[in-house]
């Protein structure tokens, strides 16, 4: 049997101990000879068959308990990106849910990440929106990372490094706040291994060295905690955890301390039948042995956002010696090992769809909930500030007057309990109790504190100074969502001047300017009022000139009718081809005054019409051009490159997103003029210490020769987008 059959049978094998439908098997066989035939010719880096990389993922999430449509998917999740299978084959063969997953894979994979501090904005919101859509997304996604783990030592030093920081900085944070622990602790000993292989090594050692000093101690105490819990007839079972090697390298790193002073390095962990035997167990514990104080944490009572729950405690026993004991039910103990996807694991009995499953977990996860309802309604930088700040940093527990518990990442105030309660409650705030006692809104809530806010329909509405107070992002954004609204005046005036401005003279504004002519010519773009058209013209977003030619057309004299009317279908026949200095001809005119727009800037190979402009002659747009599309039909009319233009060459302005490094703009001026392209202007900004844009004007002479240009540039690297602008 070869290794790829081995693997093949041990995924049937593991599935087949919670997946007994014959049905549900056959979607596992059907994806894994599917996935075989189209991989068939890829191997991996070290020489294997590319197949068995599918098959390591779907046994990782086999030990997840997933259901046989994300086992298929986890089968197929390169697929669409490896091989020449489209989203409608795949779709026909398999069903969309099947599909939409490996699509969903397939568009993390294609995302270009950076180290932590670096952190694409966009990209990430990407992810997580991924992740809001379907949790299994994420979920396979971690899968295949663990396994690229598993296999990085067949990749060259450099990339062994690059990838553990992108695991470390991106995937193990995920694995953490879903609460999949083994899975998170795998992916940080296996990173670490590849950062910093001394210190790995060093610390495997010491840990290997202390366990077996302890095992007697260890055996001795479990022996006393046994005897005790069996005289008060209590069902248990006792286990041993230790500690991650990655979480005693953090630890000694950020706490500054000696190997020897890790308490917690080996971890009992009891497990009993119900809530109620955790507190009676505690309360044995406490009795028999002595606790360390400030060392009790319940997270029963209060659950960690990913869900987690046990009772933690540190006691002193045996001469001396320290151990940390966790208390917890069967089940506390799988969502402490597996997280969501301990609720999230096929049931074969129970018939819930994929949007039952999203619902309840959802319900479980609050920070979850909120990250899918900030992730529709902020931009990328607002939604990786919740992402970073509101949610992989919260580890702060208080509690609303109604014993509600809310997390908050450190120094939060009231003001970001306010806003978390409601943005009208945030808006109004005028005071704050915790405890019982008044604060001043600076306060930093404390773990068990109870807050209540005092509002006042009399508020003026938040203090800008608020926005140095607050500690989270989405009171950040709901604060500055309230001055945008405060500022909509003045962008309104701002919109009234400038259109009044260009009608002025105009006999008939007070005749078309009102709503029922707005809506019907302006519906479309989402204003249907007078107001709303003022503020999309002060945005910018609708020029005055616009309004000017679709409300009142009827009012525009046409000076150009002679030039309109060569165009008569009558007399095709008669036209002639004239190619301007434009290298673009007219039919039917000899001498055509054009003129190529600026705002779209067209070049050969473009699809392009030409607009007929009051005494300026015929301007040349692209067809997608917006100025085009909010333009009267009755003056387009067609024209045509000339079947050469290769002596000419054409302006157009590009814009390309990058990381900052040295000599990146030398980098790029070099692509460029090896490609014998003019560059008429360039400059750069630096949005942050990382991010920079640069925008330039070029000369070229074609589309094709645009874009060999767009490729050439975004194989630059730390390049990671390239844009033509329209002004």
């Amino acid at each position: 049997m070869s290794i790829v059959e081995e693997k093949y049978e041990a995924l049937l094998e593991a599935s087949s101990v919670y997946i007994k439908k014959e049905e549900n098997i056959n979607i596992i066989k059907r994806a894994y000879q599917y996935a075989k035939e189209k991989h068939a010719k890829q191997i991996r880096k070290s020489g294997e068959p590319y197949i068995i990389h599918p098959i390591e993922v779907s046994l990782i999430l086999t030990s997840f308990h997933a259901g046989p449509k994300t086992i298929a998917a986890g089968l197929m999740h390169d697929v669409l990106e490896d091989t020449e299978v489209t989203e409608e084959e795949m779709a026909d063969l398999f069903g969309n849910e099947i599909t939409t997953l490996v699509d969903g894979v397939t568009k993390l994979g294609q995302i270009k990440y950076v180290s932590k501090e670096q952190a694409q904005a966009k990209n990430h919101q990407k992810m997580f929106l991924a992740m809001a859509k379907d949790i299994r997304v994420i979920i396979i996604k971690l899968a295949d990372r663990l396994h690229n783990m598993r296999t990085l030592k067949h990749m060259p030093r450099h990339k062994q490094v690059r990838i553990s920081k992108e695991t470390l900085g991106i995937f193990a944070p995920i694995a953490h706040r879903l609460g999949m622990y083994r899975l998170k602790s795998e992916l940080e000993d296996r990173c670490l291994r590849f950062i910093d292989p001394e210190e790995y090594y060093y610390i495997a050692s010491l840990i290997n060295t202390k366990q077996r000093e302890r095992e007697d101690d260890i055996d001795s105490i479990i022996n006393e905690i046994k005897g005790c819990l069996k005289e008060q007839d209590i069902k248990f079972a006792i286990k041993g955890r230790i500690k991650n090697i990655f979480s005693v390298h953090k630890k000694m790193r950020e706490k500054n301390k000696e190997f020897s002073e890790i308490f917690d390095l080996l971890a009992l962990r009891i497990i009993v039948d119900d809530e109620a035997s955790c507190y009676q167990v505690l309360g044995l514990i406490h009795s028999n042995w002595k606790p360390i104080p400030k060392r009790f944490k319940d997270y029963i009572a209060m659950p960690k956002p990913n869900m987690y729950q046990s009772l933690h405690t540190t006691i002193i026993a045996l001469n001396g010696k320290i151990f940390e004991v966790q208390i917890r039910t069967n089940e506390m103990d799988l969502v402490a090992e597996y997280g969501v996807a301990a609720h999230w694991a096929y049931k074969e009995s129970e018939a819930h769809t994929a949007e039952q499953e999203q619902v309840e977990i959802q319900k479980k996860l609050k920070w979850y909930r909120e990250m899918v309802e900030y992730s529709e309604n902020s931009d990328a930088e607002d939604f990786m500030e919740l992402i970073k700040d509101d949610i992989i940093s919260a580890n702060v527990y208080v509690f609303t007057p109604e014993g509600d518990v809310l997390d908050f990442p450190n120094g939060a105030t009231p003001i970001d309990f306010a806003y978390r309660i409601h943005s009208e409650v945030g808006n109004k705030t005028v005071g704050a109790i915790v405890n019982g006692k008044i604060v001043p809104l600076t306060y930093q809530m404390k773990t068990g504190d109870v807050i209540e806010i005092k509002t006042s329909k009399q508020s003026f509405g938040p203090s800008e100074d608020w926005m140095k107070i607050v500690k989270t992002a989405h009171a950040r954004n709901k604060i500055k969502q309230y001055y945008n609204k405060q500022n909509r005046s003045i962008i309104v005036d701002r919109g009234r001047d400038a259109l009044l401005k260009e009608l002025d003279g105009n006999e008939h504004i007070n005749e078309k300017l009102n709503d029922e002519h707005i809506s019907e010519h302006f519906s479309k773009q989402g204003i249907n009022s007078l107001e709303e058209l003022y503020y999309a013209i002060g945005k910018k977003a609708v020029s005055p000139q616009t309004v000017h030619q679709k409300m009142f057309k009827d009012q525009v004299e046409f000076d150009e009718k002679q030039l309109l009317e060569a165009f008569n279908e009558k007399t095709i026949e008669n036209r002639r081809k004239k190619v301007s200095d434009t290298g673009i001809y007219v039919t039917g005119l000899e001498n055509p005054q054009i003129k190529i727009s600026r705002c779209c800037t067209p070049i050969p190979g473009d699809e392009i019409i030409g607009y007929v402009t009051k005494g300026k002659g015929i301007t040349v747009h692209r067809k997608d051009c917006r100025n085009v599309v909010d333009s009267q039909k009755e003056r387009m009319i067609d024209v045509f490159w000339a079947e050469t233009t290769e002596n000419k060459e054409y302006e157009l302005d590009m814009k390309i997103t990058s990381f900052n490094r040295k000599n990146l703009l030398t980098d790029i001026i070099h692509t460029i003029t090896a490609m014998n392209i003019s560059i008429l202007t360039i400059s750069a900004d630096a949005k942050n210490d990382h991010l920079v844009v640069i925008k330039l004007k070029v000369n070229v002479r074609n589309a094709h020769v645009l874009q060999t240009l767009v490729v050439n540039l975004k194989k630059v690297s730390d390049v990671y987008s390239v844009e033509r602008l329209n002004k």
